[in-house]
């Protein structure tokens, strides 16, 4: 099967990637995995030089999340509830915070974000109901947060794209927050693993096939691929995607994610949603993270911000 090829700007950083980060990990990897990412982000660097305020809030059992607000932002604030990658096997609330800090700063929005329980430790539902648990206590403790209860936006990427849009999906069916919007960014939909770009970008990029059965399997065990797993862990199951807030879905064209995303996004327009989907052509997983200055990152970033910008009526 031949594999899209990668934007050229792209794929010579992503030679370089691939010399300490391989295409494809194993459940013996999480514990390194883990270990790599300790540390990520120092809180320091989360204040931004001192124009954000963080908060630490234990929610218990596990649960935790850092309320990031800039010095400068309006009472009461939007808020980004977001939700951080890793395959829902590794990460914390501090990862992945640069973009939710820079439209925090440019919007003046709160930025929430939820340290969840990991798999395979904490398999599903831990992750999502976590998830949902950090969005009930948002919107239960808005007034004494500065936040506005109606301009509440979900956000993750990756793991955490796929944790956004199952929480989205209980919070409809449990009449639960009311959301704004949902940015699912190269979200991690799927447990089946089985879509075209799934094996045709398998061993290439950054989270190939291998990775996605390790994510999985991790997540939900036996049950992968069988017909007890909910549509909260894996939103690809869900047939019925009517009455979620305007969704905003990015990935890449040569990665794993593509066609499961660009599902997701047209099965919310066939049930009468908003969707606006973008296919960054030779992107691959994570390439605005992992390649920040590349054009496409810097146009895939702009795209977002904007998007935010147009649903919170700046």
């Amino acid at each position: 099967m031949t594999a899209v090829p990668f934007d050229p700007e792209l794929a010579a950083a992503l030679a370089v990637i691939s010399q300490n980060m391989p295409s494809s990990l194993t459940p013996e990897m999480i514990p390194l995995l883990r270990q790599g990412m300790t540390g990520f982000t120092p809180s320091e660097d989360l204040t931004l030089g001192g124009i954000v305020d963080l908060t630490d809030v234990d929610l218990g059992d596990g649960v935790s999340v850092v309320v990031c607000r800039p010095v400068a932002a309006p009472t009461p604030a939007p808020a980004v509830y977001w939700i951080h990658g890793g395959g829902m096997i590794m990460g914390d609330h501090r990862v992945g915070l640069a973009d939710p800090l820079a439209w925090a700063v440019e919007l003046g929005l709160v930025v929430v974000s939820v340290d969840y329980r990991l798999a395979p430790e904490h398999p599903d539902p831990a992750p999502v109901e976590d998830c949902y648990r950090g969005l009930v206590w948002l919107a239960e403790n808005a007034a004494d947060l500065g936040i506005d209860p109606a301009r509440i936006v979900i956000a993750g990427g990756s793991a955490g794209g796929g944790l956004a849009a199952g929480t989205a999906l209980l919070a409809r069916d449990r009449g639960g927050p009311a959301l704004l919007g949902q940015m699912l960014i190269y979200p991690m939909l799927d447990e089946r693993n089985d879509t075209v770009s799934s094996h045709q970008m398998s061993g290439l990029g950054v989270w190939d096939h291998t990775s996605n059965d390790t994510g999985w399997s991790a997540l939900l065990g036996d049950r992968r691929g069988g017909p007890d797993v909910s549509i909260y862990a894996s939103p690809s199951r869900a047939t019925d995607l009517s009455g979620l807030p305007p969704a905003f879905v990015d990935v890449g064209s040569a990665e794993t994610f593509r066609d499961e995303d660009v599902a997701y996004a047209t099965a919310i327009w066939q049930s009468g949603g908003q969707a606006e989907l973008h296919v960054w052509p030779g992107a691959f997983h994570g390439f605005d993270v992992m390649v920040p200055q590349a054009a496409l990152s810097q146009r895939a970033k702009h795209a977002r911000l904007d998007w935010l910008r147009r649903l919170l009526g700046h």
